[in-house]
């Protein structure tokens, strides 16, 4: 755990979604120490110390204002959504966020925040996601800008964007898991009751949330519990499909209806999230833990955490087995 605590400044000005504050503070406002969670500093600012008026009849009041000089001295800066996509965002919050990104701090904004960061000009040339029902508009009014259509999150040159509501819940404990680990990501995910892991690249929505029968939805969730306790085996979709009794197409069909991924990207993602859990605490030789996660072998393993987390096992044994 780190000997000082992160700090998080969230950027809080008038017409910011009171939701997307709550994740925020709900995710790095808390202190879960005592539950083994990493320390975490947020700071609250605004243009003053007037409090922000958010929908409902809530307000925000800021305990610092925006310092330029602290702000690019920060962990990372958070942006909640904004109720008008369009309004213009007041100019001390666009210079805050240029200057922390100049500084090297990573920017991240929830849901429609990322007009917030299109307005500084820091989407300008790269993949940014929001909510699917607003992608069209953040494309017109932003042509500069690649806009991911269906995507949870996308990171570009430390810049962060996240689709609608939940998919902000995802991004922060994302964040948190990449600067403290899978096991303080899920810490929290346990205390907030939410799952603890879901991959950016995953749909923002499913095409049948619910299947269309309850055995459908039982032979699913089966498949999904029996993998899990059989990670190290070489398991294929046509695995999967016998135990739900369907042919492999039907079955990859229904699983990403239900689920929004492939049940390859599935498998992955338990994979690699399996690997982290005993990275960070086991001792285990790197061979051993790519046989229990069903890698294959240490190269396979090194491979996907490349790929997926920009880090191999080792730096991340290194980096989060002693901090933890």
């Amino acid at each position: 755990m780190q000997q000082l605590p992160q700090r998080i400044a969230l950027l809080a000005f008038p017409g910011i979604r009171a939701f997307d504050v709550a994740v925020i503070t709900e995710v790095w406002g808390v202190d879960r120490t005592a539950r083994g969670a990493p320390r975490f500093e947020l700071r609250r600012c605004g243009t003053d110390r007037a409090p922000v008026p958010m929908r409902g009849g809530i307000t925000l009041t800021p305990d610092q204002g925006l310092d330029l000089e602290q702000l690019s001295t920060d962990d990372l800066v958070v942006v909640p959504g904004v109720e008008d996509h369009l309004a213009p965002v007041p100019e001390p919050v666009l210079a805050a966020l240029r200057a922390a990104h100049r500084a090297g701090v990573p920017v991240a904004a929830l849901c429609g925040g990322a007009f917030v960061l299109a307005q500084a000009g820091l989407l300008d040339g790269r993949r940014a996601v929001t909510h699917w029902n607003l992608t069209g508009l953040l494309a017109r009014t932003h042509p500069r800008i690649d806009v991911v259509p269906d995507a949870l999150f996308v990171e570009d040159a430390g810049v962060w964007t996240a689709a609608g509501v939940a998919a902000g819940i995802d991004l922060c404990l994302h964040l948190v898991r990449r600067a403290h680990g899978a096991e303080a990501a899920a810490t929290i995910a346990r205390s907030m009751v939410t799952a603890p892991f879901r991959t950016g690249t995953q749909a923002q929505f499913v095409e049948q949330p619910t299947p269309c029968s309850d055995r459908e939805a039982d032979a699913l969730a089966d498949v999904r519990e029996q993998a899990l306790r059989r990670l190290a085996e070489p398991l294929t979709v046509a695995d999967l499909a016998g135990w739900a009794g369907m042919s492999p197409r039907s079955f990859a069909r229904h699983f990403t209806a239900t689920t929004g991924t492939t049940p390859v990207q599935w498998l992955l993602d338990q994979r690699i999230a399996a690997a982290q859990k005993l990275l960070e605490r086991t001792g285990l030789p790197m061979p051993e833990v790519a046989r229990r996660c069903g890698f294959g072998s240490e190269v396979t393993m090194r491979q996907h955490f490349a790929a997926r987390l920009a880090t191999s096992p080792r730096d991340y044994r290194r980096a989060f087995r002693a901090a933890g």
